[in-house]
């Protein structure tokens, strides 16, 4: 990958969580590289710093040594060009699904400028990309009033609302039933293919992270380190289908037995 390709690139960072009982080395000589419009996912053991990476492409976190360039340019604070979903949706509860999504058109720049003037262009946006979940009928509904898969599309129509160039997901679904958790697996795949940014996914479930990812980087325990890096092959869109073939469930299998590898010596 040549550095033009790259849109993320973490090199040789350290991060160390500093309190009252003591210093905490989350990550240490961290390096990874993510190419524009790519879908990587991130896994390794609980405890590895797989969301500290995320929050370290976010700009939420600095590093405290090495660097972090995100789209040509060093972080040095929350970035305006991410999108972020979480394993809770945080619906604003007494704000419709429709104001839910349009939030980050209001708080982010420089979009919130225009709001008011924009609304009507904001609201067909956002309308488009609700029917593109199968949300479509729910714009007026209260978090309330919808289950948690349909919360969980909402957040991800958030996120995705203002058309930012990187889209942060830190396990998502985590919190879902299985079926749900699979219906949002191509929820998520069309609104890639759709818009095309580049993804960096956090999470435990590997059959998750080959299904979605072009790449799947796996984390030593803390301090946490990339320590491989396996493709996922698999021609898109991909279907559930996809997940049952013999050479799915070998690179399940082989992240498994690295994750065990990891464990055993810590």
């Amino acid at each position: 990958m040549t550095a033009a390709d790259t849109f993320i690139d973490i090199d040789k960072v350290d991060l160390v969580y500093r309190t009252k009982d003591g210093d905490t080395l989350a990550l240490n000589q961290a390096d990874l590289k993510i190419r524009k419009g790519e879908f990587v996912a991130v896994v390794g053991p609980s405890g590895c710093g797989k969301s500290t990476l995320l929050k370290l492409v976010s700009g939420l976190h600095l590093a405290s040594k090495g660097n972090v360039i995100v789209g040509g340019e060093e972080v040095t604070g929350p970035l305006k060009i991410c999108g972020m979903a979480f394993q809770n949706s945080i619906m604003l509860p007494w704000r419709t699904l429709m104001d839910n999504v349009l939030l980050p058109m209001e708080i982010v720049e420089p979009h919130s400028k225009t709001f008011r003037r924009d609304r009507e262009k904001h609201v067909a946006a956002a309308k488009e990309l609700l029917a593109t979940v199968g949300l479509k009928g729910f714009e007026d509904k209260f978090p309330w009033q919808l289950s948690g898969g349909m919360q969980q599309r909402g957040s991800l129509c958030r996120a995705l609302i203002h058309s930012p160039q990187m889209l942060l997901l830190d396990e998502p679904f985590a919190a879902l039933d299985a079926f749900t958790r699979e219906e949002l697996w191509d929820v998520v795949q069309t609104l890639w293919i759709k818009k095309r940014p580049t993804v960096m996914l956090i999470t435990h479930d590997l059959r998750e992270a080959v299904y979605l990812a072009d790449r799947v980087f796996m984390m030593s325990a803390r301090p946490g380190k990339i320590i491989s890096i396996t493709e996922s092959p698999f021609p898109r869109p991909r279907k559930l289908e996809d997940t049952f073939k013999p050479e799915f469930v070998d690179i399940v299998h082989k992240l498994r037995d690295e994750i065990s590898a990891v464990r055993a010596t810590k």
